[in-house]
Order: structure tokens, then C-alpha cells, then sequence
């Protein structure tokens, strides 16, 4: 009977074969940069899902083929194979399995998926018509967490591992006119030498929390585009090209709105790096003025359109200076959580619109921190719009496997395509490649080799990570080795909830560096339960008035430290994290959020709110004063 088993996940299937070599060979993932901007079908919605705890679908108990025959019915249906075989076994058949609608993470499929781990198998059909010549078809995963196997009509198309990134696929040749089906495994088991580590303070979401597209390109596109305003004041444009033609290729990058355009060609690589004098109506981008101009990027015939803003970020001593005048980061920390009692990842633009709206409109605030990963596109192009300055970071995240070098391959590929996706992204100031990390000898290397990809990358921005100070006394010292290699330092720091501290003696703690650099607090805050209030003289911990008085204790403390140049304060709302199991107060939430999982606001968001209206304020006034000596400039000499 056993020789008579069929395990047919993929449809029938053709199980899960082939190397992890074999699947590394393949040429490099496309970039797809602006993808969502490209003419693309949508394959959200209902999918087909099971569980497979012993990963079945990978391997048959003996460890080798997950079943005899799989290979025989890779094309056929179960439906098929069933009149075929009267009496064969089926251990699955996706074709009737339960429904879920997708993007969103598995914990929201049903009840008994709230605390699994492990694989899950997701399939669906779609139809297609018969390919036009001379067009390709990517198949695009905007992320799923943590590892995935992406099957087409039975055969594996590839494989990506990190859950916050996009991944895609040329899937042309494996298509076919009419029904195809779509067979994606999911694992969200994690080990240590991955990137996130098993152990977090946040949920594990696992399954595919972003969408899912066929996005159609000519046989040659363009892949990657960076436009962006130089230092010197120049448009600059760093552009690629795939396909069999890319070399010798004539690019040309417009904006209609500038009536500027510039053009160039390709090398053998099919990259092309050209620049020109940025005109002088351009208006750069700023939470203020958000302003963003359609570009557009042409090689034959491909044309890449995306909205792009255009500002200088840079530091001088210990400022940050955003298009050249110093500025202060109102922010607040933020997961990719959106609100609701049974939060699935599934940030749409609604659901990212109300937290942003909260940062911008509630807390009057110009800055987010999306901890603790890449967040989805949508919050990044939302901040774009909106006129919210961003801090991007990948999960280099407590107990990291710093001597192992899958791990910093691992790590090198997250911040790559991180990067590569946002780089047009005005919005994004700051490049953090850690947090809370333990200072030695292999982490440092570790962390200085990707801040050197980073600066290879992106040289536009600003490089941070997320540290721990050293305390004696009232002073707390900022002495990290990492610090020269960072252009922003930043601490997190939780006097008064994590220490015996009172919080009247808050305001005394003191700070010092021996750098001269931008300081941020990327995180303070103490935790209370929506509701719970105690009204006395020394309020309880998990008490509104508790964490309240913390914010304004702790905001004392940073109004005396000079080279302070921003804040994230931990966090916007409360979020899920499986580590937080008090059963009064925390029920499986970290409640360190200013508004609760619903958004009902706590206390200390109108302590935040009141502290950032007055530095908005001073900011505006500030501001006031440069236009007017901007002016009388104007009428003197030249002026740029």
C-alpha cells in the first residue's frame, strides 16, 4: 500500500525537488524595482492551505522522495489521478482544502493556527492567455516570512528565505495559455544562524503577508532605477538594465514636471550612471512640502515610472541636516501590525494611512522608526506622500549568529534588496543595520561589513543602528566601538522601567560621547494597559498615569541633553509578542504602545503630542527666519 502513496501537495505534484545548490545556481532574482507601478495582475485573494508539520511534501519518512509516483502525475490534477488510480491513498489534496484570503499571515486562517510553526503549503489556479512576443513575465512576492518554494504548474521556479523583503521570478517559459496553478511552501521556523533569530520580542507571522503579482516587462527592461538629488545639486541616475540586449542600450530618465531629461548608454553590464544640473524650480521634498515628481525611465521599449521626491540628507558635526538646515526627529517607533484585536500583517493602504495619520496629524510628529524589519512598501510610499521622514532597518536583532557566514550572507541579501527596493524613496533618512546587539570582537566585523554595503550601495543616506549605553551613576556613557563607523548615534534606553530608578530622578541622568555626532533616543517607554488607571502619588506600574508621567520625566531628561537630535519612542501601539504572558496587563501584548491595539489613546500620547507641538513650533519659526534671510539674499547677490 505504501508503494501506492501519493503525497500530492503541489497538485499533484511535483514535490519539492531539487538542491538548495541546485537552486542557488539559478541566475540572480530580477530587482523589479517600482514593480507596483508596472502594468501587473494581481493573485491575491483565495488560496488553497494546509498544514505539513513533518514536511511531507519535502521528503518521505525515509528522507527521500516525498512520494514514489509524484514525478509521474506533476501535471495532472487529483481529479485526474484519481480516475487513473480508483484506489490510490491521498495524504493531501490542496484542490479541497480550506480557503484563506491572501496577503495576511496564517495565524488569522483559523483558531488552532494562533501559535503554529512550522510549514505551510498554499496553491491556487489562474488563467493566462497565450504570452505576446516579446515580453516577459515576472512572477513577484512582495515578501513571505520566513522561507518559500514557489512551484508553477508542478515545477519549482525558485527559492527566497527572509520574511520582509520582496523576491521574484521569471516565470515566461513555465506559463501556459489558459489555467495554470500557483504552488508556494511556506516555512516559518527559524534557526539561529537566520536573520531574524528565533527569539524576538515581536510576533512571527508566518505565510505570505504581502501580495503577490504577475508583472509583464519587455524581453530587455529596466530592472533597477535610482534617481536622486546630489549633495552638489545635481539629478543623479544610476540605471539597469536585463535582458540578452542590455549593453550598448540608450537610456533616457525625464521629468516631465522639471522639463528636464538627460540620457546615456549602457555597458556591457547594461548599467548606465548619468547626472545633470538640477533646475532651479525644482522643489525639494520635506515633511512640510512633500512634493513628489513622476519620472520616468526609457530604454527602448520599456518605460518605468515612478513618483520620486527629491532632498539632501547629510550631518555636520552634531546635526542633521535635511536639504541643509538642521532639523529634529519627532518620531515614534512602529511595527508592522496593523490595528485590530487579531492583527494578520496584512497592511493595506487604509490600514497603513491610520497609523501614519496617528504619527503625523495626532503626535505632530516627522518621523517614524519601522522596527524591527523592512516594512512593506505601502508604509514607505505612504510616508513619501504623507511627509513622514523614515528610519529602515533590517533584524539584526539580540542573539545573532556573528561567526557563522550564512548568516552574514543572509544578512548582506536582506540589507541588498531592502536597499535596492527603496533607494527612491524620499522618505527614508536613515539605514539602521542593528539593534541591541552585544558589543565584540565578531559582531563589530560583522556590522562593519554591512555598513560597508550599505555605503556602496546607497552613499545618500545616513547609517545608524539601535545601541546600548553604559551607566554609572546619573551618566550614561555612549561608548559603542561601532560608533565611528555610524554617522548617527542612537540608544535605547528604559530608565525608569527597566531599572529601580524613580522617575523624579529621571531628569538628572545625564549623557556623554566621546563623538562628536546626532544622538537619537530610538527607544524609551514603559508599558500600561489601556483603561487601568491609578490615581495615586506613586501610580503603579502598567497604570496610564504610570507611563504618562515616565514620558514626561524622560522628555525632561532629553531637553538637557545638547547633541539630542531626535526620537522613536517605543511604541506607537501595543503589538503582539508571544514572550509578554503576564495575564492581567499583558495577555500576549507588549503594551508599551501610546494607543492600544484598538487605537484608543493612552495618557502619555498627549504628553508626546504636547512635548512635539512646541518643538514644531520653534521648528516653524526657525524656518520663518531662514525664508526671510533666503529673500533678502536674494535681492543681494546670487543665490543657489
Amino acid at each position: 500500500m505504501l508503494q501506492r502513496m501519493f503525497r500530492l501537495i503541489l497538485g499533484v505534484v511535483a514535490v519539492a525537488t531539487g538542491s538548495a545548490a541546485a537552486a542557488q545556481s539559478k541566475p540572480p532574482r530580477p530587482a523589479l524595482v517600482a514593480a507596483d507601478m508596472r502594468e501587473h495582475r494581481s493573485l491575491d485573494g483565495a488560496w488553497r492551505w494546509s498544514i505539513d508539520p513533518y514536511r511531507d511534501g519535502f521528503a518521505g519518512f525515509h528522507g527521500g522522495e516525498p512520494g514514489p509516483s509524484s514525478r509521474r502525475w506533476q501535471d495532472r490534477t487529483i481529479a485526474d489521478v484519481e480516475r487513473a488510480e480508483p484506489r490510490a491513498l491521498f495524504e493531501f489534496d490542496l484542490q479541497r482544502s480550506p480557503i484563506a484570503q491572501l496577503p495576511g499571515s496564517w495565524i488569522g486562517h483559523a483558531p488552532e493556527m494562533r501559535l503554529y510553526q512550522g510549514l505551510v503549503w498554499y496553491q491556487r489556479n489562474f488563467e493566462v492567455a497565450a504570452p505576446k512576443s516579446g515580453q516577459r513575465t515576472m512572477l513577484r512576492f512582495g515578501a513571505a516570512d520566513h522561507a518559500a518554494r514557489v512551484y508553477l504548474n508542478g515545477k519549482e521556479v525558485g527559492r527566497h528565505s527572509g520574511g520582509f523583503t520582496p523576491f521574484a521570478f521569471d516565470v515566461t517559459k513555465a506559463l501556459k495559455a489558459g489555467t495554470n496553478q500557483i504552488t508556494v511552501a511556506v516555512d516559518s521556523q527559524r534557526t539561529d544562524a537566520d536573520v531574524p533569530p528565533p527569539v524576538t520580542d515581536w510576533e512571527t507571522y508566518g505565510g505570505i503577508t504581502r501580495s503577490v503579482t504577475l508583472v509583464t516587462v519587455p524581453d530587455t527592461y529596466v530592472d533597477d532605477a535610482w534617481v536622486r538629488l546630489t549633495n552638489d545639486g545635481r539629478i543623479a541616475a544610476t540605471i539597469r538594465l536585463d535582458g540578452l540586449n542590455q549593453a550598448g542600450r540608450t537610456v533616457r530618465v525625464r521629468i516631465p514636471a522639471l522639463d528636464l531629461e538627460f540620457e546615456g548608454t549602457t555597458d556591457a553590464r547594461g548599467i548606465w550612471n548619468g547626472s545633470a544640473p538640477a533646475p532651479k524650480t525644482l522643489k525639494r521634498w520635506s515633511p512640510e512640502a512633500p512634493t513628489l515628481y513622476d519620472t520616468l525611465v526609457e530604454a527602448g521599449p520599456d518605460t518605468l515610472t515612478d513618483k520620486i521626491g527629491f532632498r539632501t540628507i547629510e550631518v555636520r558635526g552634531d546635526e542633521i541636516l535635511l536639504n541643509g538646515h538642521s532639523i529634529f526627529l519627532r518620531g515614534i517607533s512602529m511595527h508592522e501590525e496593523e490595528l485590530g484585536k487579531n492583527p494578520v500583517r496584512a497592511m493595506t493602504p487604509a490600514a497603513a494611512r491610520a497609523l501614519l495619520t496617528e504619527i503625523k496629524q495626532g503626535l505632530n510628529g516627522n518621523f517614524v522608526r519601522l522596527a524591527h524589519y523592512p516594512h512593506s512598501e505601502v508604509v514607505t510610499r505612504l510616508a513619501d506622500e504623507m511627509g513622514l521622514l523614515v528610519w529602515s532597518e533590517v533584524p539584526l536583532y539580540w542573539r545573532v549568529a556573528w561567526d557563522n557566514p550564512e548568516t552574514l550572507a543572509a544578512a548582506r541579501t536582506m540589507m541588498a534588496e531592502n536597499i535596492t527596493r527603496d533607494r527612491n524613496r524620499a522618505s527614508i533618512i536613515l539605514w539602521s543595520v542593528a539593534n541591541e546587539t552585544p558589543v565584540g570582537e565578531a559582531r563589530n566585523k560583522f556590522l562593519r561589513t554591512l555598513i560597508g554595503d550599505v555605503r556602496a550601495l546607497d552613499d545618500s543616506r545616513l547609517v545608524t543602528a539601535a545601541l546600548l549605553s553604559r551607566r554609572e551613576g546619573d551618566v550614561s556613557t555612549i561608548d559603542d566601538p561601532l560608533i565611528p563607523d555610524l554617522d548617527v548615534l542612537a540608544i535605547n534606553t528604559y530608565n525608569g522601567w527597566y531599572t529601580d530608578d524613580r522617575l523624579a530622578k529621571l531628569p538628572n541622568i545625564s549623557w556623554r560621547s566621546p563623538a562628536t555626532k546626532p544622538l537619537i533616543f530610538s527607544e524609551f517607554g514603559a508599558d500600561a494597559l489601556a483603561g487601568y488607571r491609578d490615581g495615586g502619588a506613586d501610580p503603579h506600574k502598567f497604570s496610564e498615569e504610570y507611563q504618562a508621567e515616565y514620558y514626561r520625566r524622560t522628555l525632561e531628561m532629553a531637553a538637557k541633553v545638547p547633541f539630542l537630535r531626535g526620537m522613536s519612542p517605543w511604541i506607537l501601539k501595543d503589538f503582539r509578542s508571544p514572550r509578554r504572558q503576564h495575564p492581567v496587563y499583558q495577555q500576549g501584548w507588549n503594551r508599551k504602545g501610546l494607543i492600544s491595539e484598538t487605537g484608543a489613546r493612552k495618557q502619555a500620547f498627549d504628553v508626546l503630542a504636547e512635548d512635539y507641538r512646541r518643538r514644531a513650533e520653534t521648528s516653524a519659526k526657525q524656518a520663518a527666519q531662514r525664508g526671510e534671510k533666503s529673500e533678502d539674499a536674494r535681492k543681494g547677490t546670487s543665490f543657489p
